[in-house]
């Protein structure tokens, strides 16, 4: 399976972002597609974070929105939202001793240890950070 980190979902709703059509594109796909893919539960509130926020984008996106594109996103019949399990503290331990992540990388973990959770084998992200996580592939669909 796949999953999608915030930085997609974020290019793909605001025009602004130098990605958004790549990003959309994504989206679109997957979200259309009769293929199982996934959205760990922490980058929808990032995404809403981030989209929202004033500091961020010239014009952010107003919450009422926000909420209803990701309403859109949710209603996904091939989307699996990835959540916290009984195996999630054992999980979350060994991904942060394998990779050291510390300070803000402590999210990354969380997200990277919610897919080891769920067999989410590859991420689709612009997060190079994501490399220092051993058996979690990263696809970058933003490099030239």
């Amino acid at each position: 399976m796949i999953a999608l980190d915030t930085n997609v979902l974020v290019y793909a709703e605001m025009n602004e972002s130098q990605y958004h059509r790549r990003a959309r594109q994504i989206l679109t796909e997957l979200a259309e597609g009769a293929v199982s893919w996934s959205i760990p539960w922490p980058c929808i509130y990032e995404t809403l974070r981030v989209v929202t926020h004033p500091r961020v984008f010239r014009v952010p996106l107003s919450t009422e929105v926000a909420m209803q594109d990701i309403q859109r996103i949710l209603a996904s019949p091939s989307l699996n939202l990835l959540s916290e399990t009984d195996l999630h503290a054992a999980i979350l331990q060994r991904v942060v001793r394998e990779s050291a992540a510390k300070g803000n990388l402590m999210h990354d973990a969380h997200i990277a240890t919610l897919c080891f959770e769920h067999g989410v084998a590859e991420l689709i992200t612009g997060d190079r950070d994501f490399a220092r996580f051993p058996g979690l592939r990263t696809i970058n669909p933003f490099l030239s």
